[in-house]
């Protein structure tokens, strides 16, 4: 009898990731998505047709040869794998769980032009969650694996480079201070907090992104030879002044933008109403969701409104479905399709129970006698032509108020960089937005020695887009560093700039 013939690649359906079933994670925290099996993950690698010209690879904002570890996987070599991956990527267990690959990566691979693409960002995971189970340790193999590809990124060279203070340990921090330790620089990432990881520990939920996975992508960075401080405020316990004066010759800032914005109507101020970051700070950095094991209650109320529309907000709203509310709502002034949101999210949201209230604005929250929120007004919106976004327009619609009856108001409304770290930093431009100024190529500021990427730059974006800015301020800094007769060349941005 003749051999069934193999489907050609093209014919093999893309494969889903196991999932928890909505009913059973919507009261739990633990990650919802449950990762490749072996198998699903031999048949996803077998998608990829290995393109002679890439562009998944332009695609990704730390050009993480993609092919190549893919490739790895078709032959069986995890190992492989896992080095072609680390020899990019400083943070994959992460980066595979968190990053926008649909509009990235996957946006651009030829089999989503007919169909769906390769699941790119779950082989990602599926790799880094191998290698970590298995203990490899891979930085000895990255040069090896550089010199069989004809590359020149960063390298282990011997130790004795510059003293380079990294300040803030996200993920451009992170990403930086593993690059310049590749370098052969001697660096020491500064955090503020008592736990490092910044965005990613204090502000994506467990369900989302096991600690334990940040941790151990944050011991890799160290056993690059990168020094880690904590409970270290630069502003207040030290500032940019104080590291030079001890002796640091660069800096790269990337504290990231955790200055909560609000709306600014009446009845803000009640007691109920929490800014998104307090709120997924206390639940997760501070462990709110295991009280009383830890010692942070988080009140919640039996009905709870997030306001916005972003990953941020979903994130708000699931795990106030978890902490025990009986009814979630996001309230968005935009439609679905203006939901900046990955839909990915916005879907586990949804299957979860989460309400939307789409064209929808909050315009007063209502206290009762003991100054908590018992409510809150909203008024029905409509699309106008397209704003400065590229989004249209939302208006209110005159004569719709309404009255929502919540006890919870969380405001998910995006977040600015905080003023304190510019404390005793003269030459430091920043926009009106409160952003550093910064070249967007080589992430320099218009302060000698001093480079900044991330969102502290850009504003709240995503995690890869902050990688990739402090992968490149790393080559930059190294470049500088080693070139004695450097100059430096940034000029203000007049037109955005505050003195």
């Amino acid at each position: 009898m003749a051999e069934a013939k193999k489907p050609k690649r093209e014919k093999i359906p893309r494969q889903e990731m196991p999932r928890q079933a909505p009913k059973v994670r919507r009261r739990n925290f633990n990650e919802v998505a449950l990762g490749y099996t072996p198998e699903l993950m031999m048949l996803e690698a077998k998608r990829c047709l290995q393109c002679k010209k890439p562009k998944c690879i332009e695609g990704c904002p730390v050009e993480v040869d993609i092919p190549a570890f893919i490739l790895k996987l078709q032959e069986g070599d995890l190992a492989g794998a896992a080095v072609a991956l680390y020899a990019d990527n400083n943070l994959p267990a992460i980066c595979g769980r968190v990053c926008p690959q649909e509009t990235q990566c996957e946006a651009v691979c030829v089999l989503g032009k007919k169909g769906e693409p390769v699941a790119i960002g779950r082989l990602e995971r599926y790799v880094a969650d191998w290698k970590m189970s298995q203990g490899m340790e891979v930085p000895d193999y990255v040069a090896d694996w550089r010199i069989s590809q004809g590359t020149e990124a960063p390298e282990m060279r011997p130790p004795g480079g510059k003293r380079v203070a990294v300040v803030g340990s996200g993920p451009a921090g992170l990403t930086c201070a593993a690059d310049l330790a590749r370098y052969g620089h001697q660096v020491t990432m500064l955090e503020a907090l008592h736990a490092p990881g910044g965005v990613l520990i204090y502000g994506i939920p467990e369900f989302r992104l096991p600690k334990a996975t940040v941790h151990a992508e944050v011991e890799y960075v160290k056993s690059l030879g990168v020094e880690l401080i904590l409970n270290c405020v630069i502003g207040k316990t030290l500032t940019l002044d104080d590291l030079f004066n001890d002796g640091y010759e660069a800096v790269f800032l990337g504290t990231g933008a955790g200055l909560p914005m609000f709306m600014n109507i009446p009845g803000e101020n009640y007691n109920g109403v929490y800014s998104a970051n307090e709120f997924l700070t206390r639940v997760n950095l501070m462990k709110g969701y295991l009280f009383p094991e830890w010692d942070t209650p988080v009140r919640i109320g039996r009905r709870v409104a997030v306001v916005g529309g972003g990953n941020v907000a979903m994130d708000a709203a699931r795990c106030s479905l978890r902490l025990g509310a009986d009814e979630v709502f996001i309230v968005y002034r935009r439609s679905r399709e203006e939901m900046p949101a990955r839909a990915e999210e916005a879907e586990n949201a949804e299957e979860e129970g989460i309400i939307f209230h789409l064209l929808t604005n909050p315009v007063e929250i209502y206290g009762d006698d003991n100054g908590r929120v018992r409510s809150m007004k909203c008024i029905q919106m409509e699309l106008g032509e397209p704003d400065a976004s590229g989004r249209r327009r939302p208006i209110p619609i005159e004569g719709s108020e309404f009255d929502m009856d919540v006890d919870t108001v969380i405001m998910a409304l995006g977040t600015r960089p905080n003023p304190m770290v510019f404390t005793d930093a003269g030459g430091l431009e920043r926009t009106r937005w409160g952003t550093v100024v910064a070249d967007e190529t080589t992430g320099r500021t218009t302060r000698e020695a001093v480079w900044a990427g991330g969102d502290i730059v850009t504003g709240a974006a995503t995690v890869i887009s902050a990688m990739g800015a402090g992968k490149a301020a790393a080559a930059d800094m190294d470049r500088y560093l080693r070139d004695e007769t450097a100059t430096w060349v940034l000029e203000p941005e007049e037109e955005d700039a505050e003195a």
